[in-house]
């Protein structure tokens, strides 16, 4: 899919304010891991986190979104009632219903003509926000719209810990849960529009998308618990990875040298190291954010898009790829020329 009238005004990230250690959630596990015979500093061993954000207990979803998003239209110095759709792409949500969309349009005092929705697809949920706010675009159907997505993952991580915290817990339960300490929380937002109106922004190319929907086990979560078959989802990924390259390289006309920074959905340094190996990219063109940051779910792109262009990594007319993997198992490629 490519577009040719669209564009992104701006791109802002918010860091939850809480930073909490892998050796802090390793001491709560102590017990267990002495129990089970289990290294210390495993944690950091097998993943390369640190630490990885969270947000106080009265931090809603929305609440992440929606701060992240008033930083996206003050950026870009939009007039708020012009944006014609919002769409939430957080796997964590306020309620079941209504919409975590519908939050954030209202804590944004947005127009009421402008649309608010939800999107779900695991961490490849803003990639697809980013899809159909381009598609409205790209037809006229709106001239601005927002892709927010909050992430608090306290919640489910501390359930965790409870539940491996038993006296009855053993290695293939402990493992099978192992992915859950990795996730961390934080807000995103991106403000699009059509590009004759904003002709300094940054363009949108589009994406592909390839599904390996035969893995749809191996990652499956809940509210308060996610169950990983670690090993496997990570051999898949990599292998639909190289599938979904192949289709970049037919539809964007992608080479490794041809780009010039790639921001990765990274889980872990395994995932991340594996990626950079199988696919040949060249490591210094990725910004690490796993290290303090750890798996912030579908926010994690475009949190390490809006962190490379405050570090400066970013030039007028770099091509950008973005790269991520949802559990499902989908991956999606995408390209902006900033």
């Amino acid at each position: 899919m490519q577009f040719d009238q669209v564009s992104i005004c701006s791109v802002t990230h918010v860091d939850a304010p809480l930073r909490v250690t892998s050796a802090a959630i390793e001491d709560r596990l102590a017990a267990t891991m002495q129990r089970l015979s289990l290294p210390k500093n495993l944690v950091y061993a097998l993943t390369g986190i640190t630490a990885r954000r969270m947000w106080s207990e009265d931090i809603q979803p929305s609440d992440a979104a929606t701060a992240a998003a008033e930083r996206a239209l003050a950026e870009a110095r939009i007039d708020r009632r012009r944006v014609g759709v919002l769409v939430s792409t957080s796997v964590c949500r306020d309620y079941v219903e209504p919409s975590t969309a519908c939050m954030v349009h209202g804590k944004l005092g947005l127009d009421r003509g402008c649309m608010n929705f939800d999107i779900g697809n695991a961490c490849l949920g803003f990639f697809n926000g980013m899809e159909i706010v381009g598609n409205m675009i790209e037809r006229g159907q709106v001239d601005y719209g927002l892709v927010v997505d909050g992430e608090n993952s306290r919640f489910v991580v501390d359930r965790t810990i409870e539940r491996l915290s038993g006296p009855d817990i053993d290695q293939p339960t402990f493992w099978a849960h192992f992915a859950t300490l990795t996730l961390g929380s934080g807000g995103a937002a991106m403000l699009m529009c059509r590009s004759d109106l904003a002709p300094d922004a940054h363009r949108f190319r589009g994406g592909v998308t390839v599904a390996a929907t035969e893995n749809r086990d191996l990652c499956r979560g809940q509210v308060d618990h996610m169950i990983t078959q670690s090993t496997d989802l990570l051999s898949s990924g990599i292998e639909l990875a190289g599938k979904t390259w192949v289709e970049a390289e037919r539809e964007l006309g992608w080479r490794r040298d041809a780009l010039d920074e790639y921001v990765v959905h990274q889980v872990s340094k395994a995932h991340t190291d594996k990626l950079v190996a199988s696919l040949g990219l060249a490591p210094h063109k990725i910004l690490a954010t796993y290290v303090e940051y750890g798996n912030v779910g579908p926010a994690g792109v475009p949190l390490a898009l809006s962190k490379a262009a405050e570090l400066g990594r970013l030039r007028k007319g770099s091509r950008i790829g973005l790269m991520g993997i949802g559990s499902g198992l989908n991956c999606a490629m995408a390209e902006v020329i900033w």
